[in-house]
């Protein structure tokens, strides 16, 4: 495996299947990583989808090279394949290829609800 830096930013949802997939695979790596939380800052979102091309996440560039639209697990066979990583049999602490739970949809849409209420307090 080449001795080299690796410079990644990942575009990702703060709550999401797929997103945290990607971050299990950093953590089994144990890999340094800018996160851009496209649900939080918009603005992100827009970086992302002129980057990428198009609007799925996760997304995440890895030495100048864009992964769009991508799951944990197809970060990790990727910088194997390009001789970023070494393979390794440790099981990450999350499922790296696998949508939200209905129980996280349903929590995301009921905090989408709540954002933007005004609280008025007699």
């Amino acid at each position: 495996m080449p001795d080299q830096d690796i410079n990644i930013t990942a575009y990702l949802k703060t709550h999401c299947g797929w997103s945290e997939g990607v971050r299990a695979i950093f953590r089994k790596y144990d890999l340094a990583y800018e996160e851009k939380d496209i649900i939080k800052n918009p603005a992100f979102r827009w970086e992302m989808e002129q980057k990428s091309g198009q609007p799925l996440s996760p997304c995440v560039i890895v030495n100048d090279n864009m992964l769009a639209d991508v799951s944990g697990e197809e970060v990790e066979a990727w910088m194997i394949e390009n001789d970023l990583l070494a393979k390794s049999e440790e099981t990450p602490d999350a499922p790296i290829d696998s949508a939200c739970t209905d129980e996280e949809h349903a929590a995301m849409a009921a905090q989408a609800l709540n954002i933007g209420k005004v609280k008025i307090i007699e």
